[in-house]
C-alpha cells in the first residue's frame, strides 16, 4: 500500500518508516523537509494523493496547553480534511496513555486531537503508547551539571516497537481506540534518567521535581499506566541502555 507518514522525519516517524519499508509498503512522509506543512495544509494535496492510509505521528515539543492544543488541533484537522479529499481509508493516530486522565497541557493537545478522529467521517484507529525509553534524553541535553526530571511513574516502552504496531494497523480494519501498547517494565522516570547518564558515561546530577497538586499526584501515582488489557513492546530499558553505551573520550 502507499501510506501517508505525518511526522515522517521524528523520532517515530523515521521507524514507522522503516518498518512500512520493511513490509513491502510504500511510505509518503508528510513533513516540512518535504514540502509539507502540516499546522497550514499547504502541500498536503499532493502528498496525499494515491495513499490508502494515513498514519499520523506529528509531534510539539510543549508543556503549555494552548500550543499543544493549537498545533493538534490544526495539524488533524488539516491532515483529516485533505485525506478525505484524497479518498483515503483509513487514519491511524499514535496517542498517550492516560492523556484522558492527567490534567496536563501536552496532554490536553492530545485530547483534542483525539476528539478530531472520533468526530471525523474517515475510518480511524487510535493508538495510545506509554513514554518511550528517549522521553528523559532531550531533558539531559544541555550544559548543565543539574537536570530537574518529572517525578513520573510509566511503563515505558521501545518507540521501534509502537512503530511496529502503527504498521501493523494498516493492513487490519480500523480498530477504533485500539488496545494500548506499554513497555515489559514498570520503571521511575527519575531512575530511567540516571541510567541514562551512567549508560553513556555522562556526568549530570539529576533531581526529582514533582509537579504541583493533582497532576504530580497522577503522574507519581499511576495515571500514566496502563489499564486493563494492553498489548506489551518486547524490548526491554536495558535493551535500550546497551545501544547508548558510548566509549569514554580520550585525550590527546
Amino acid at each position: 500500500m502507499q501510506v501517508a507518514v505525518a511526522g515522517g522525519t521524528g523520532l517515530v516517524g523515521k521507524f514507522v518508516v522503516a518498518e512500512l519499508r520493511a513490509a513491502g509498503h510504500q511510505p509518503v512522509i508528510l513533513a516540512r523537509s518535504q514540502g509539507v506543512d502540516l499546522t497550514t495544509g499547504v502541500g498536503l494535496q499532493d502528498r496525499l494523493s494515491g495513499c490508502d492510509v494515513v498514519i499520523n505521528v506529528a509531534n510539539v515539543v510543549t508543556t503549555r496547553a494552548k500550543v499543544a492544543v493549537d498545533f493538534f488541533s490544526r495539524t488533524t484537522g488539516n491532515l483529516l480534511s485533505v485525506a478525505r479529499r484524497t479518498g483515503v481509508k483509513h487514519v491511524i493516530t499514535l496517542s498517550i496513555v492516560g492523556s484522558d486522565e492527567v490534567d496536563f497541557g501536552y496532554y490536553m493537545g492530545k485530547r483534542a486531537q483525539e476528539e478530531l478522529v472520533r468526530d471525523g467521517d474517515l475510518s480511524w484507529t487510535v493508538l495510545r503508547a506509554t513514554q518511550f525509553f528517549e522521553f528523559p534524553e532531550p531533558l539531559l541535553d544541555n550544559r548543565s551539571p543539574v537536570v530537574l526530571m518529572p517525578n513520573m511513574l510509566a511503563r515505558p516502552v521501545a518507540a521501534r516497537d509502537v512503530a511496529k504496531r502503527l504498521v501493523d494497523h494498516v493492513t487490519q480494519d480500523p480498530a477504533g481506540m485500539a488496545r494500548e501498547i506499554a513497555g515489559p517494565q514498570q520503571l521511575g522516570m527519575v531512575d530511567m534518567a540516571r541510567r541514562i547518564v551512567r549508560a553513556q558515561g555522562r556526568h549530570r546530577i539529576v533531581v526529582p521535581v514533582s509537579l504541583p497538586g493533582k497532576v504530580g499526584k497522577a503522574m507519581s501515582g499511576g495515571g500514566l499506566l496502563p489499564h486493563g488489557d494492553y498489548d506489551q513492546g518486547p524490548l526491554t530499558f536495558d535493551d535500550y541502555l546497551a545501544g547508548l553505551a558510548r566509549p569514554m573520550a580520550t585525550g590527546r
